[in-house]
């Protein structure tokens, strides 16, 4: 394989494949930033993966007081899903359960979309009847009593049919340390990117995977050409000094969004260089056959 070289770390000449999604976002307010956090980060847990989760899901951007609704701190948070009845049964389910039960919070939409998904138009029976009703500049909300006053609710928010999930770099690195540090550079840099998210625990994946296995059943399984313990045994991508790969995936609102995270990803890592982080970079893909988005990293280099 050919590869470009960027302040000494290789980049391999190859390309990252992602796919399309259904995809929403809400923007989650509390009394203060520690709770208007705490409910964004409990609706997001088990978020990581659809295979297993449903759906993907992370905090897009915090938000000051001047820039919600209400006018107190909050989260926008993104939801990824297959179809969009997963993604409404998703953002309910959440919702009802992690953000409705947060100390203070409230809800808005996050997103202006193709179509709406139901927000305080679902939630609004936990009132038991006595849930209000209200129209304000233009938009719809829900009044739900609850026991420290009442959850404010938009009544829906939207939907897009042009998110892309699955975005992805692989760092390879000669020991887990500097994999972890090129991997911290990494999300650092994608964090500030708007409308993108790393689903994956602080943003990393330990255990990258390929489609398929050797066992029944199994919808993915560990990417053994990027294990390095395997790297005698299969047809391995590592080399005798790459020791440890970290990946980050990302999903984005837009295709451009996953874009411009990988780039500016790929800019967080090189600036380290290979003697502080990694020593290569390269991407995920399942030859071009199953996702119709594809990320050259040679076109995002910075």
């Amino acid at each position: 394989m050919q590869r470009l070289t960027v302040n000494g770390v290789a980049i391999d000449d190859t390309f990252a494949e992602a796919f399309g999604m259904r995809a929403t976002a809400i923007i989650i307010t509390g009394p203060n930033r520690k709770w208007a956090r705490q409910a964004a980060i409990t609706m997001t847990g088990f978020a990581t993966s659809v295979i297993g989760c449903g759906c993907e899901a992370a905090i897009d951007v915090e938000l000051p007081a001047s820039e919600t609704p209400d006018g107190r701190p909050g989260c926008r948070v993104m939801i990824f899903a297959v179809s969009t009845d997963e993604l409404q049964k998703q953002l309910q389910n959440r919702l009802g359960q992690c953000v409705l039960t947060s100390p203070g919070s409230a809800c808005f939409a996050g997103l202006n979309g193709t179509a709406d998904l139901k927000l305080g138009a679902a939630l609004r029976y936990f009132g038991d009847g006595w849930q209000v009703s209200k129209k304000f500049g233009g938009k719809h909300f829900w009044r739900v009593p609850v026991m420290d006053g009442e959850f404010l609710c938009e009544a829906t928010t939207g939907l897009t049919k042009e998110a892309v999930g699955g975005g992805n770099l692989l760092l390879v690195a000669s020991s887990n340390a500097k994999a972890l540090v090129a991997a911290e550079a990494a999300v650092e840099a994608i964090e500030k990117v708007p409308g993108a998210i790393m689903p994956f625990p602080g943003g990393i994946v330990r255990s990258g995977s390929k489609v398929g296995g050797k066992y029944k059943g199994m919808m993915a399984s560990t990417n053994d050409a990027f294990a390095p313990t395997l790297r005698g045994v299969v047809k391995s991508e590592l080399g005798p000094e790459d020791n440890a790969v970290l990946e980050i995936v990302i999903d984005g609102e837009t295709s451009d969004a996953v874009a411009a995270a990988m780039k500016a990803g790929i800019a967080g890592v090189t600036a380290l260089g290979p003697e502080k982080g990694a020593s290569r970079i390269s991407a995920g893909n399942y030859g071009g056959k199953l996702g119709k988005f594809h990320y050259h990293l040679k076109d995002l280099l910075p």
